[in-house]
C-alpha cells in the first residue's frame, strides 16, 4: 500500500484499498487511473475523485514538489473514535473453514492523497494481479509554503473493514478468502456435485517461510481423457495465474493403477498465505470439490533491521503477487525475522549513481517495483544530501508503542544554528508531551505517552535545511480475560451474555454463526460495555436465537452456544365444529399456553392467509379466525397449527343452504324460452343449496324422468337440465321445476314455444309482360309457422333449364314484384318463399310460363337519297335496339305539307333500308317517316326534320381522288391491282378511262356505278405502267383526274464485269450498270468472291453504289473468281455476272510458276465413320443421339423411328454440321423409346446406321389418360414398363 501521509491533528492517514473477504461487511477504496472510487457495501459510502492523470511519475532531482489534496468520506452514522494502526493477527481456523476476522476500532479516518503535476506524464496500466492501491500514486511531503491541503473526510466503521482485509499487502495472496466487491452478490453457479476425488487435500499448519504441499488424486477408470482441475484461494481466487516463485502446480500419471495426481506446493509461505482453499475437479457433466484450510504461524521476533530491497521488491518478481509495494511492511519487518540479511546498502549505490543507472541497478539487486523506489529515493536524495547544518539527519522512519515513548536525535554541524521541530507542518512547542533535549551537538526530542494522533510526520529545520521523519504509533492488542459463558433457556426469556477484556474502551465485534450481530437501533439485539466488560442482551429470546455467539477482539477470540427451547404447549380451549347457514358469519377460536405462540390455520390440509373477507386474530391465549359471509368453499376441516409445536387443533365446518332455482340466468322474457321445430333444445338453469337438493320436472301433472329417450331431466351438481333431442309443435307447454333438501324447498316455472317455418304460398300469376321484365302477384302462405311472416323471395329460372336464381336479397313485404333484367324471347318461370322469423318456407309452384318481349328502337340516321320529279328515295340505318323478337321489316310513310294524314306508301314490309317512293305530285313537299316492326308491334317513327321539295337537281361531278392515289401507285409484276376512285354529281355522270390519251387495254376491267369507278388488273405486268386520266362528265359539266401506275420487277444483271488490275492482295474491279433496271432504279450492287479451290462464294460487300470497286484482304497463293448482283427496290437480280478471269494473288518479287496437277476425284459414298450407340433416357429430360457420315457430295440426312421417317415433329429437332448428324429428342416419355435409324443418301449410295433409345421413369396410368393417350397405347406402355422393370436373372428364366 502506498506510504501513509499525516493530518494536521497529527493522525495518520492511509490510502486503503481493502481486498474483499468472508466478513459480514466489506468496505473498498479503489483508485483507478481515471478515477478513484471508495465504497462499501453495508453503509454505501462511495466516493468518487478525478485525477488528472494515472501514470505515477517519475520526478527528476530538483522538481517542485506537488501539492496534496486530501480526501476524506464521513459515513452516514459514523462512530467517533481512535485510529489505530492495523496489525496482523492470525487466528485458529473455525469449523467451517474460514478465519475469523480480527476486531478493529469503531472508525477509520481515510485519507486518498490527489497528486497534480506540472509536466505531462506517461500512463502505465498496472498489472492486473496487483492490488488496487498499486495504481495509486504516492503522496509527497506537504509543501514548504504551508499551505493547507483540501480534505474530504471518509468516516468508515470498523465492522466493515475486517483485519484479513487490512494486512501487508505484499503479494495478491493477501486477498484472502473474498470476492471483489463488484461480485460479492452474484450467484456462483456450479455443476452437480460427483464423486471424483478419491484422495482430497488435508488442511495442515506451517510456519512462516515454510513449505507445504497439498495432494488430490482422481481415477480414471471411467474417464475417456484427463478431468479438469483447478486450485482456488477463497471463493474467487484462480491459482493457475499465481505460479512461480512461491506457488507451484504439478500433475502426475500413473498407467498401472490409472490414478492422476495433482499437487500445490507452496514454498516459503508467508502469513498471509493463511486461509480456505478449494480444489475443483470437472470431468463433462460430473463435478466434484473439496476445501482445506492452511495455518501460517508467525514465528519469534527478531532484528528490526530493515531490507531495503524486500520494501521494494513486487513479490515473487513479477510472479503471482507481482506489482504491489506497501510501506506497512517497513513496520512489520520491525517486529517480525527478516529471511535474509542485506548484505548491500542499496540506498548508498542509487544515491551516488546517475539516473541512467537506476534501471540497471534495480534489476542487479532483484528490485522490481522501480516507480515506488524512485519515488523514495526522491525525497531521499533531497533530505540525504551533503547538509551543512546537520551532521546526522533524523531516520527514516520510527515506531513506538501506544502509551510508550520515543527519541527523536539529529546531531547539528554547527550547535549554534536555531532549532524549529514541526508535526504535519505544524510547529512543535515544548510542552509535557514534547521534551526538548540538548547534549553536545545532538538535539533529541521526546514524545511521551504515544497515542495514535502520533503517528504523523515530523520535520525539524535548522536555519534554511530540513530533514523529515515518520512516526508509525502501534495499538497493542486486546485480549480476553473472561470467556463467555454456554446460556441455556426458553423462549421469551432475557439472554445475557457477559466477556471481560483487557483494556478499557476497547472496540470489539460481536457474532453469531460467524456472521456479525446487527446492533442497530432497530435490532433485537443490545450491546452494552462498562470499563473491561462488555455484554450481549437479547430481551425476548425466540428459537431463531440459538447458535454460537462470539466476541472478537484484537487478541482473541471467544464463543459460547446459546440454546433456546420451547415452552410445553396446553390446550385451554380446544376448536369447535360448527355448521353454519350460508351468508352468516364463521367464527373459530381456540386458547393455548403459552400466550404468545404464534399459529399458522389451515383448511384442508391449504395454508389460510388473511384477506379482506378472512380475519386472524391472536391476542394473548386466544387463537380467532373470523369470516363475515361464509360460502360454500368455507365448508371442510380446519386446523390450527402451533408455530414450533407438532400439536394441532382440529374441528369440521358445515355450511348448508336452502334450495334454490336462480331462473334469472336464462336472461328471457317472461320465463318464456322459444325454439325451432326440429332442434335440440338443452335448457341449463343453475340451482343452488347446500347439501345438494333432489330436483324433479314436470309438465303438467307428468313427471319427466332421466331415462326418457327424446325429452329427458338431468340433474348436477350445481344446475339442472331439460334436454329435448328433436323439439316438436306437441312439446309447447309449461314445464314446473321442485328442489327439495333438509333446508327448504323451492318451486319454479318454465314456458318452452316450439315454432316452425311457415306453409309455401300459391303458384304466382304473371298478368304483364315486357321486353325484360314481368309483373307478378300472389296470396301469403295459410299457415304462418307461428311467427308474423316478414316478407318474401322471388326467384325463376328459364324453361329449359333446372337453375334457380334468386331476385331479391331484401325481404319483399308486399304480395307484388317486378322481375327485371331478363332476356327477350326466352321462356321463364317464377316462384315465392315465405320468411318468418324462423326461417324460409319451401318454395311455391312455379308460375305458368311466360316470354319477354319487346319492340326495337327507332331507325336512325333517315335522309334523301334521291329525288326526281315525281319519285323521292329515301334511305336509312337499322334500328339500334332491336331485341329478341327480332326486325320483319320496315314501314314508310309520308305526310304532304299542311296536312296531318299519314300515306302508307309500301303496303307489305320491306326488308331493305331504302325505299323510293313514287306517284308523288310535281313541286309538291312531303314529310316522310319510317317504322321498324316486329312480333312486338311497331317502333316509335323516325320523320325528316324538314319537307322534302319533289324536285330533280342537277349536280356537277366531283371526283374525290384517294391520298394514297395522288402520288405514284407502284406494285410488283404479278400482283392485283384493284383501284377504287369515288364520285359525286346528278344526274348519273358518264365515265371515261384512258391510257396516255389511247383507250385502255382489254386485260383491265371497269367497273361504274353511280358514285365510284373500279379498275382491276387480276396480274399485273410492265406494259400495265403509265399514265391513266379518268373523267366523269354529267350534262356539260366535267371532271377528270390523272392517275400514275409504275409496275416494277427485278433488274437484269451487270454487264461487263472485269478486273482491272491485281497487285498486292488488292484486285480491281469494273463493271456497266445493267440494260434493264426493272423498272425501278438500281439502288446498289452486291459483290461476291470464290476461291478456285472450292468455289464457294462469300459476300464481299452489299448495296454499294458505284460501278467499280477494290477488294482488299485477299490470302497470298489463292486464285479468286468475281461475281456481282445488281439491286433495285425490288431485291437482287435474279442471276449474277462473274469475271471471266481468275485472279492470283502472289507475294510480291517471286514469279510463282503453277505446276500442273491433274484433278483428283473426291467424290464418295455414304460412310458412317461413328456409328449410333444404344441409349437410356429419361422421361422428362433431353436427349440427343449422335453419329457421324462421310461423303463427297454432301448427303442428304433422314431420321427414322422405328422405320417410320421423322418429317416435321416440333419434339425433334436434327443437327448436321461437318458430318457429325444429331438428333434431339426433346423431353422423352416412355412413348419415345424404339429403334431409331440414321440415313445418309447421296448420288453415289447411301448408308443407315441403327440404335436402341429407352426411356426410363415413365407416368402413370393416371397421367396418360389425362393425356387423352388411347387405351390400346397405355396397356402397352405399363406391359412394357413391368416387363423392364423385371430383373435380368428373371428375364433369363422366363425365357
Amino acid at each position: 500500500m502506498p506510504e501513509p501521509t499525516k493530518k494536521d491533528d497529527g493522525q495518520p492517514e492511509e490510502n486503503v484499498a481493502p481486498d474483499s473477504g468472508d466478513g459480514p461487511s466489506e468496505n473498498s477504496v479503489v483508485i483507478t487511473p481515471k478515477e478513484a472510487k471508495v465504497a462499501t457495501k453495508d453503509t454505501e459510502a462511495i466516493v468518487t475523485v478525478t485525477e488528472p492523470e494515472a501514470a505515477v511519475p517519475i520526478p527528476a532531482a530538483g522538481a517542485p514538489q506537488p501539492q496534496p489534496v486530501v480526501i476524506v468520506v464521513t459515513e452516514i452514522e459514523p462512530v467517533e473514535g481512535e485510529v489505530t494502526d492495523p496489525q496482523p493477527i492470525v487466528t485458529e481456523p473455525v469449523e467451517n473453514g474460514h478465519n475469523e476476522p480480527a476486531p478493529t476500532k469503531a472508525q477509520k479516518r481515510v485519507e486518498v492523497t490527489e497528486v497534480k503535476e506540472e509536466e505531462p506524464r506517461t500512463s502505465k496500466v498496472p498489472d492486473k494481479d496487483d492490488d488496487v492501491t498499486a495504481s495509486t500514486p504516492s503522496p509527497p511531503p506537504p509543501a514548504e509554503d504551508g499551505s493547507t491541503p483540501k480534505k474530504l473526510s471518509i468516516d468508515l466503521p470498523n465492522d466493515s473493514d475486517p483485519e484479513s482485509t487490512r494486512g501487508r499487502k505484499d503479494s495478491v495472496w493477501s486477498m484472502e478468502d473474498g470476492q471483489p466487491p463488484e461480485e460479492i452478490d452474484k450467484q456462483v453457479d456450479s455443476p452437480p456435485l460427483s464423486t471424483l476425488l478419491i484422495e482430497q487435500p488435508q488442511s495442515g499448519s506451517i510456519n512462516v517461510g515454510g513449505d507445504i504441499s497439498f495432494v488430490a488424486k482422481v481415477e480414471a477408470k471411467d474417464l475417456l481423457r484427463k478431468p479438469t482441475i483447478k486450485w482456488f484461494k477463497g471463493k474467487w481466487m484462480d491459482l493457475a495465474s499465481k505460479t512461480g516463485k512461491h506457488l507451484q502446480l504439478k500433475e502426475s500419471f500413473d498407467r498401472f493403477t490409472k490414478i492422476h495426481t495433482f499437487e500445490m506446493h507452496i514454498i516459503k509461505a508467508k502469513e498471509n498465505y493463511a486461509g480456505n482453499y478449494r480444489c475443483e475437479v470437472n470431468y463433462k457433466d460430473k463435478f466434484d470439490s473439496c476445501s482445506f484450510d492452511l495455518e501460517v504461524k508467525e514465528v519469534a521476533e527478531g532484528s528490526q533491521s530493515i531490507d531495503i530491497r524486500s520494501a521494494f521488491k513486487r513479490s515473487s518478481e513479477g510472479q503471482e503477487d507481482a506489482g504491489e509495494l506497501d510501506f506497512s511492511g517497513l513496520l512489520k519487518h520491525r517486529e517480525h525475522k527478516q529471511e535474509e540479511v542485506p548484505e548491500v546498502d542499496v540506498w548508498e549505490i542509487l544515491k551516488n549513481a546517475r539516473p541512467d543507472e537506476y534501471e540497471k541497478i534495480a534489476f542487479t539487486y532483484g528490485i522490481t517495483d522501480l516507480r515506488g523506489l524512485l519515488k523514495r529515493l526522491k525525497k531521499t536524495k533531497k533530505e540525504e544530501k551533503k547538509s551543512e547544518a546537520f551532521a546526522k539527519r533524523l531516520e527514516p522512519a520510527y515506531q513506538a508503542d501506544k502509551g510508550g515513548k520515543i527519541r527523536l536525535v539529529v546531531d547539528l554541524a554547527d550547535p549554534t544554528v536555531e532549532l524549529k521541530w514541526y508535526k504535519n507542518g505544524q510547529e512543535i512547542r515544548p510542552t509535557p508531551k514534547y521534551i526538548f533535549e540538548h547534549k553536545g551537538t545532538q538535539r533529541i526530542m521526546v514524545i511521551n505517552n504515544c497515542q495514535m494522533n502520533d503517528d504523523a510526520a515530523y520535520s525539524v529545520t535548522a536555519g534554511d535545511e530540513k530533514c523529515t521523519t515518520e512516526l508509525f504509533v502501534k495499538e497493542l492488542p486486546v485480549n480476553i480475560v473472561k470467556q463467555l459463558e454456554p446460556v441455556k433457556t426458553t423462549v421469551n426469556e432475557r439472554i445475557e451474555l457477559e466477556c471481560e477484556v483487557s483494556e478499557e474502551g476497547a472496540k470489539v465485534k460481536w457474532m453469531k454463526n460467524g456472521v456479525e450481530v446487527p446492533t442497530g437501533v432497530r435490532s433485537r439485539y443490545r450491546v452494552k460495555s462498562e470499563g473491561t466488560k462488555h455484554w450481549l442482551i437479547i430481551d425476548d429470546a425466540t428459537k431463531d436465537d440459538t447458535g454460537t455467539y462470539s466476541l472478537m477482539a484484537t487478541g482473541g477470540t471467544t464463543e459460547a452456544h446459546v440454546q433456546v427451547d420451547l415452552k410445553p404447549l396446553k390446550i385451554l380451549m380446544d376448536l369447535q365444529s360448527v355448521t353454519v347457514l350460508l351468508g352468516q358469519p364463521l367464527k373459530l377460536n381456540c386458547e393455548i399456553y403459552p400466550g404468545n405462540v404464534p399459529g399458522r390455520w389451515y383448511k384442508n390440509g391449504q395454508l389460510i392467509q388473511s384477506s379482506e373477507r378472512i380475519n386472524i386474530l391472536h391476542r394473548a391465549k386466544n387463537h380467532n379466525l373470523d369470516i363475515e359471509s361464509s360460502t360454500i368453499h368455507d365448508a371442510g376441516d380446519y386446523t390450527f397449527v402451533p408455530e414450533g409445536y407438532s400439536q394441532t387443533l382440529s374441528a369440521k365446518v358445515h355450511i348448508i343452504d336452502p334450495p334454490r332455482v336462480h331462473l334469472e340466468a336464462l336472461n328471457v322474457q317472461d320465463n318464456t324460452v322459444t325454439i325451432v321445430a326440429g332442434n335440440k333444445l338443452r335448457l341449463e338453469i343453475p340451482i343452488s343449496g347446500e347439501p345438494a337438493p333432489r330436483v324433479v320436472w314436470m309438465k303438467g301433472e307428468r313427471v319427466i324422468l332421466d331415462s326418457g329417450n327424446r325429452v329427458r331431466a338431468e340433474t348436477f351438481a350445481d344446475q339442472t337440465c331439460l334436454t329435448i333431442d328433436i323439439a316438436e309443435r306437441e312439446d309447447t307447454g309449461n314445464y314446473k321445476i321442485v328442489l327439495q333438501n333438509e333446508a327448504g324447498e323451492d318451486t319454479a316455472s318454465v314456458k318452452i314455444k316450439v315454432v316452425d317455418i311457415p306453409d309455401p304460398p300459391e303458384a304466382p300469376l304473371v298478368p304483364d309482360v315486357g321486353g325484360d321484365w314481368c309483373t307478378m302477384t300472389w296470396e301469403p302462405p295459410r299457415y304462418d309457422g307461428g311467427s308474423p311472416i316478414l316478407g318474401y323471395f322471388i326467384e325463376r329460372k328459364k324453361k329449359q333449364s333446372s337453375r334457380w336464381m334468386r331476385l331479391n336479397f331484401d325481404l319483399c313485404k308486399e304480395t307484388t314484384f317486378e322481375p327485371k333484367k331478363m332476356i327477350e324471347g326466352v321462356p321463364y318461370e317464377v316462384r315465392i318463399f315465405a320468411v318468418n322469423a324462423i326461417g324460409v318456407s319451401k318454395p311455391s309452384e312455379p308460375s305458368k310460363p311466360f316470354i319477354p318481349l319487346a319492340v326495337t328502337s327507332e331507325p336512325t340516321m333517315l335522309v334523301v337519297d334521291d329525288v326526281t320529279d315525281t319519285t323521292v328515295t329515301m334511305k336509312w340505318r337499322p334500328p339500334d335496339t332491336i331485341g329478341a323478337a327480332g326486325l320483319d321489316g320496315y314501314q314508310v310513310e309520308y305526310c304532304l305539307e299542311g296536312t296531318d294524314e299519314w300515306i302508307l306508301a309500301n303496303k307489305e314490309l320491306t326488308e331493305k333500308t331504302r325505299y323510293t317512293i313514287t306517284g308523288l305530285p310535281m313541286e309538291g313537299k312531303i314529310f316522310v317517316r319510317v317504322k321498324a316492326i316486329n312480333a312486338a308491334g311497331a317502333s316509335a317513327p323516325r320523320t325528316t326534320q324538314h319537307s322534302i321539295l319533289v324536285k330533280e337537281v342537277i349536280e356537277p361531278p366531283k371526283i374525290r381522288i384517294p391520298r394514297h392515289l395522288k402520288q405514284t401507285y407502284i406494285r410488283k409484276v404479278g400482283e392485283v391491282v384493284n383501284l377504287v376512285v369515288p364520285f359525286v354529281g346528278k344526274p348519273r355522270p358518264k365515265v371515261n378511262w384512258l391510257k396516255e390519251g389511247q383507250p385502255i387495254d382489254q386485260t383491265i376491267s371497269i367497273r361504274n356505278s353511280d358514285c365510284d369507278s373500279i379498275m382491276f388488273i387480276r396480274k399485273a405486268e410492265r406494259k400495265h405502267s403509265g399514265k391513266y386520266e379518268l373523267s366523269v362528265q354529267v350534262e356539260n359539266h366535267i371532271d377528270t383526274a390523272m392517275l400514275d401506275i409504275q409496275i416494277v420487277d427485278l433488274p437484269g444483271p451487270p454487264q461487263a464485269v472485269k478486273i482491272e488490275e491485281v497487285w498486292g492482295t488488292n484486285v480491281a474491279l469494273d463493271w456497266n450498270p445493267p440494260k434493264d433496271n426493272g423498272n425501278a432504279p438500281i439502288i446498289g450492287y452486291t459483290i461476291q468472291k470464290a476461291d478456285k479451290k472450292t468455289m464457294e462464294w462469300y459476300t464481299c460487300i452489299e448495296h454499294y453504289h458505284r460501278t467499280c470497286i477494290t477488294i482488299t484482304d485477299l490470302v497470298v497463293g489463292n486464285e479468286y473468281f468475281f461475281r456481282i448482283y445488281s439491286e433495285n427496290m425490288v431485291g437482287l437480280s435474279e442471276s449474277a455476272t462473274a469475271t471471266k478471269d481468275s485472279a492470283l494473288i502472289v507475294k510480291e518479287g517471286l514469279l510463282l510458276k503453277i505446276p500442273e496437277y491433274n484433278d483428283r476425284d473426291f467424290t464418295e459414298a455414304p460412310t458412317f465413320t461413328q456409328p449410333l450407340i444404344n441409349t437410356f433416357a429419361v422421361a422428362g429430360y433431353n436427349a440427343t443421339l449422335n453419329c457421324s457420315v462421310r461423303a463427297n457430295p454432301r448427303p442428304k440426312v433422314v431420321w427414322m423411328k422405328n422405320k417410320i421417317t421423322i418429317i416435321d415433329d416440333p419434339r425433334y429437332r436434327m443437327f448436321s454440321n461437318q458430318g457429325v448428324c444429331t438428333l434431339e429428342i426433346r423431353k422423352p416419355s416412355p412413348f419415345d423409346g424404339g429403334v431409331y435409324t440414321c440415313k445418309a443418301v447421296n448420288d453415289l449410295g447411301e448408308a443407315q446406321v441403327d440404335c436402341k433409345l429407352e426411356v426410363k421413369g415413365g407416368f402413370t396410368f393416371f397421367e396418360l389418360m389425362k393425356r387423352g393417350v388411347p387405351l390400346h397405347l397405355i396397356d402397352k406402355y405399363m406391359n412394357e414398363s413391368k416387363t423392364s422393370e423385371k430383373p435380368e436373372s428373371e428375364k433369363k428364366e422366363s425365357n
